[in-house]
């Protein structure tokens, strides 16, 4: 494809500006050998600009400052004087006594091995039998067989982590969601928990209210909690936020009744969410993103399920839908990101392995304007100092030498599948096996949660104990059938509120179909102990 000619017409310059193609699967060779070959040692600084492109984006324009949104503590930083002294570290001839590094000599690994898929040979069963067993050796840069080896990946390192899989997480972001304003970067984090504590840091102070759905991660509201930090609760559809709702939060805060001045920072898991499994609209995102700026929010997009999209379900005994053809329909079929709608730079895109690869990798990254990536590092550098050097490593040689680009497309396409199928399982034991009169649901469209909606109001205790009574008695009621799912109200954001809803998170991810329909054939036998046999007649038992 050919790039377009755009006219731009500054007073100074009518001339014609020529926009480069967004980066693809197939470009990304063509820039890494524009850019040279990388060299990047212990600690070494990570050359962001070059990772994007020098020219792919000078056309953006640049981010909005966040300078009246961070606290003191977060312009205050200045990161670690030693580290700023690692950029000389790749000067040709420097003998360096300068840094405490300990030698390289002394790290008790020579060599480590681990067996990964084959390209499309994604199953269990294949891995263990026919899986591409990778090596990485202690000094493979020096010995001219890699960019990263065991000697730099387990020495300290920069807070925004090693440059060798930075510039694969840089270029799979643009590929995926193109940021559509000029100043944009990465840094990796040690999973979104971390993330969030760091950005509660750089954002909020005691007495500060944040905003988030009615029912939110729990691990959210208890990061903020001992901060002096609150939730304030943001109303909910099957389609996740509402932007009415989270204007009219805004529009009628009352400073003196919440005890603290009106929120500007939002949370959101946008994508399956946790717990409801809800999925936001483009629709849906464009009209929150226009309540942000109206009310100048800043939007922290949570996104660990992004690539848990799942195929539509299409009902009991139906065809299954076939997967994605090629790489640029499955990336069409994921519903745009904050990230990729965002002209202001008022967006902090949260990514992480945890859900597509494996969460002990403690492994992650955020994406946002380089004001807040730099505040972010700076941070970083003083406090966690960047993810694992072998998680980092074992990601490089699978993620970069391996798979690539597109061989890391084909496995999130066949965990797609994966989680269809799962998903699946439970939405047809549900209407097997559930009350329907009892129990409601909408089926997810994402992610890893199944959201039953529970009609207390039928309980014959209703009226006689309050909602949460009867949620703790259904709760035991499950255990005593042997089936275990979560309260609903363990995920409320204001647990001040009066509750009006009851619900169950089942999730369908961990364990084999079987026993899935198991677990539902329990539940539906426990819902009907706990509300009395004349509902049996409405189900099987």
């Amino acid at each position: 494809m050919a790039p377009s000619a755009v006219e731009v017409l500054p007073e100074s310059d009518t001339s014609t500006f020529t926009i480069p193609d967004r980066l693809t699967i197939q470009s990304v060779a063509k820039r890494r050998a524009a850019s040279g070959k990388l060299i990047a040692g212990a600690a070494a600084a990570a050359d962001v600009h070059s990772f994007k492109g020098r020219t792919q984006h000078v056309h953006k324009a640049n981010a909005k400052r966040w300078d009246h949104r961070l606290t003191e503590e977060a312009k205050a930083r200045t990161g670690s004087s030693l580290k700023e002294a690692a950029k000389y570290l790749g000067q040709p001839g420097l003998i360096s006594l300068g840094g405490g590094l300990p030698s390289s000599e002394y790290f008790p690994l020579d060599e480590i091995k681990f067996k990964v898929p084959a390209l499309g040979h994604f199953s269990a069963k294949d891995i263990h039998e026919h899986g591409v067993v990778l090596t990485a050796g202690k000094h493979d840069m020096a010995e001219d067989k890699s960019l990263f080896d065991i000697a730099t990946a387990l020495q300290y390192g920069q807070g925004h982590g090693a440059a060798q899989l930075l510039r694969w997480i840089i270029e799979h972001t643009e590929i995926v969601h193109n940021p559509t304003y000029q100043d944009w970067s990465c840094t990796m984090t040690i999973g979104s928990t971390s993330a969030f504590d760091i950005t509660l840091r750089m954002f909020t102070k005691p007495g500060n209210w944040i905003l988030s759905e009615e029912f939110t991660f729990p691990a959210m509201v208890e990061s903020a909690a001992p901060m002096g930090v609150k939730v304030a609760a943001v109303g909910m559809d099957e389609h996740g936020m509402r932007a009415e709702s989270l204007d009219e939060v805004l529009s009628s805060w009352d400073e003196k009744v919440r005890g603290g001045p009106k929120p500007f920072l939002v949370y959101t898991v946008p994508t399956g969410q946790n717990p409801t499994g809800a999925t936001q609209t483009l629709e849906r995102r464009k009209a929150i993103y226009a309540v942000a700026q109206k009310h100048d929010l800043y939007i922290v997009e949570d996104e660990p399920y992004y690539f848990l999209q799942m195929q539509p379900y299409t009902g009991p005994n139906a065809p299954d839908v076939p997967p994605p053809a090629s790489h640029e329909e499955f990336l069409k079929s994921l519903v745009p990101s904050y990230l990729s709608l965002d002209t202001d730079g008022r967006v902090m895109r949260m990514d992480s392995f945890s859900k597509v690869i494996a969460p002990g990798g403690r492994v992650g990254w955020i994406t946002a304007s380089e004001q807040i990536c730099e505040r972010y590092s700076k941070h970083a550098d003083l406090a966690t100092q960047g993810p694992s050097g072998l998680s980092q490593l074992m990601l490089f040689k699978l993620l970069d030498e391996h798979w690539g680009h597109a061989g890391y497309l084909d496995w999130l396409i066949h965990i797609r599948m994966e989680y269809t199928a799962r998903r699946n399982v439970i939405l047809e034991a549900c209407e097997t096996y559930l009350p329907g009169d009892l129990i409601s649901w909408a089926p997810p469209m994402a992610g890893m949660f199944h959201w039953l909606k529970v009609e207390y109001r039928k309980h014959p205790h209703y009226g006689k104990k309050t909602a949460i009574e009867i949620e703790e008695e259904i709760f035991h009621k499950l255990m005593e059938h042997g089936t275990l799912l979560m309260k609903g109200s363990w995920f409320r954001a204001e647990q001040e509120l009066a509750v009006e809803t009851m619900f169950l998170r089942a999730t369908y991810a961990a364990v084999p179909s079987e026993q899935i329909q198991e677990a539902v054939r329990r539940l539906g036998a426990a819902i009907r102990d706990s509300f009395g046999d004349a509902t049996a007649a409405n189900g099987v038992l």
